[in-house]
């Protein structure tokens, strides 16, 4: 059985990092009471009651009984986090963002050749959405033929009153491209079967009024599949990102995050956590094909990513995700802040 220890309880994520991990069957060790959100270090002591609270991060990490180690750490933080762990002999599993910098990637890729350990990141708009796992087997199945681009929406609500100071600083959070938007270029990648891709335009912006002006509450790009053989045209799949914080009070949900995929056959639109004027509940796919329309609901669909992740810490393997693809999108991610911020381009 695997074991882990959860560092880094600066965000509500870790929620579903700790208890998707114990419904996949892994233990756990203990937490780390040390936190910049002392309502997330809360909610942990809610949820799970029966779990051990440790004040000591280093008895954690040294730990031989811990295979893992898992992080909803304040983002810039993750990347140090994880090489500390990583050279302790653990395999890492961080929330989203994993990195900030180009040279928090560099370091995490490092660590990674030197020590042969898993570091992994939770796209849990991807992960914990059942909705997207039925949307992966229906396109793995043919059912809208070759992928030809995909639409992700982002939004998100603000909830000033209850972030962090970090939240608000680009320094330590990194900025909207590399946080909210790592969720749709991993879809993209994962929907067209694309091994790479190429930032063809990104942009930020600033347009609220509860914010700094210095804070992005929205930002856009978009990609454009590169070739995986030779002799394949470049920019043959293309996709679009739309992040924001401007999802409104009204709405009884964080945000309307929704997904389009558009085949040669047919089309897939998720709504992933709502259907605003139609079916109550959540993991909506409406798929059209030459047969017709029709409403799915994914809600009973099976969670695969973390039952697959264990078995990649046990058996050294990559069928949860492969390590090129966790760095090919925190290297996406920040070529596209790259180009939005200072215009420098790939």
């Amino acid at each position: 059985m695997t074991t882990f220890a959860a560092i880094g309880l600066d965000h509500r994520h870790i929620y579903h990092l700790i208890g998707e991990l114990l419904a996949a069957g892994a233990q756990c060790a203990g937490y780390w009471t040390g936190t910049s959100d002392p309502k997330v270090l809360e909610g942990v002591r809610e949820r799970f009651p029966t779990l051990r609270a440790v004040d000591d991060r280093d008895a954690l990490l040294d730990d031989p009984a811990v295979d893992l180690v898992v992080s909803a750490a304040v983002p810039a933080e993750r990347a140090a986090l994880a090489v500390q762990a990583m050279r302790r002999g653990k395999d890492v599993l961080v929330d989203k963002p994993g990195v900030t910098s180009f040279e928090q990637l560099a370091q995490v890729q490092a660590a990674v050749a030197e020590t042969g350990r898993i570091f992994s990141i939770c796209f849990s708009e991807r992960h914990v959405v059942p909705a997207v796992e039925a949307a992966r087997r229906l396109v793995a199945d043919g059912a809208i033929g070759e992928v030809i681009q995909t639409l992700g929406l982002g939004p998100h609500r603000l909830n000033r009153a209850i972030r962090p100071g970090w939240f608000f600083d680009r320094q330590q959070f990194g900025g909207i491209l590399v946080d909210i938007a790592s969720h749709q270029i991993d879809q993209f990648l994962v929907f067209t079967g694309a091994q790479d891709a190429q930032v063809v335009h990104a942009a930020v912006g600033h347009h609220g009024t509860q914010t700094d002006g210095d804070f992005q509450d929205f930002g856009e790009i978009v990609l454009c599949s590169r070739p995986g053989q030779p002799g394949q045209q470049p920019g043959q799949q293309r996709g679009y990102v739309r992040v924001d914080w401007f999802t409104p009070e009204g709405l009884p949900t964080w945000g309307d995050g929704r997904l389009f995929i558009l085949g040669t056959t047919g089309s897939i639109e998720i709504r992933k956590y709502l259907d605003i004027e139609g079916r109550s509940g959540t993991n909506h796919l409406f798929l059209a094909d030459r047969h017709g329309t029709r409403h799915i609901d994914c809600s009973a669909e099976p969670l695969t990513f973390f039952r697959a992740f264990l078995h990649d810490v046990r058996e050294r393997t990559q069928t949860a995700m492969t390590q090129a693809h966790v760095f090919t999108v925190c290297r996406l991610a920040l070529e596209a802040d790259a180009w939005a911020t200072s215009g420098a381009r790939a």
